[in-house]
């Protein structure tokens, strides 16, 4: 029992002190040369939806559209919402990478979505592929970088939170049960441009920042929990280290454009 004891708690400083030492220099500024450009400006090329009641690559209502040099999520061709969750998948996955992006969130929102998808978004990584996605699956299996911006004036509502679809994560030393967990960030306006930035190392340790301010740190993500629905069972193995998989743009009710999209892959 003591013995146990003495080798969690060895583990826990260990990981404590591993975070510390990535976070540190999390802000260091690598050649532009090592970034690749993920959206050209132009079109879609690399870009694969897959929303909910509808087959991968349809892109029903082209929800997801370029406008003035940015990816658009776009609800004009819609009625009811119908929980038409979506997602914009790059083509290629990627496990260790720093990815960045700039977003704001536009004056769209769909009446009949969910009233929790008010100002909110995201971006999926560590994702099950898309075309392992089935139709009528409403989320895919994997974790979320969640973006927010301001509801009610006077209300806290920060952005660069951590959300769980069929995943678990490890947070301050123990799987946390919560299918979301706000980050450190202040509230910003929804029609504010913000830069946000994951770091992720495999299956290990991640970083969300926003604005160049690291606002969350987590680690261990894996197959599990709950939310995600009628999913191929044979994908969902709960314990299985998530150590690579698709980055995704969320649709699911709110505008949003997305802008200056480009990743590095770390070792």
């Amino acid at each position: 029992m003591y013995i146990l004891a003495f080798i969690l708690y060895f583990l826990t400083l260990g990981l404590s002190v591993f975070e510390s030492t990535i976070q540190s220099g999390a802000h260091t500024q690598p050649d532009a040369s090592n970034w690749q450009v993920l959206f050209n400006g132009k079109d879609l090329k690399g870009w694969v939806p897959k929303i909910h009641h509808h087959e991968v690559g349809d892109n029903y209502a082209e929800t997801f559209r370029v406008q003035d040099g940015a990816i658009a999520v776009n609800y004009e061709g819609y009625g009811e919402f119908e929980d038409r969750f979506g997602h914009l998948f790059y083509e290629k996955p990627f496990s260790s990478f720093h990815l960045v992006w700039e977003y704001r969130f536009t004056d769209q929102f769909v009446p009949t979505a969910p009233s929790y998808t008010y100002r909110n978004s995201g971006v999926m990584f560590h994702s099950q592929a898309p075309e392992s996605i089935l139709k009528e699956q409403d989320w895919p299996i994997s974790v979320e970088y969640q973006m927010l911006a301001r509801e009610k004036e006077g209300e806290p509502r920060p952005t660069g939170n951590m959300c769980s679809p069929g995943t678990d994560i490890v947070y301050q030393g123990k799987i946390d049960p919560r299918h979301c967990i706000n980050s450190s960030s202040p509230t910003f306006a929804w029609d504010e441009w913000v830069k946000a930035e994951l770091i992720v190392y495999g299956d290990s340790i991640v970083h969300h920042l926003v604005n160049g301010d690291t606002v969350l740190t987590y680690s261990f993500p894996q197959i599990g929990g709950g939310v995600a629905n009628r999913y191929n069972p044979a994908l969902k193995v709960d314990g299985t280290p998530l150590r690579s998989g698709y980055i995704g743009l969320q649709s699911e009710g709110q505008g949003v454009l997305f802008r200056e999209l480009k990743i590095r892959e770390l070792k």
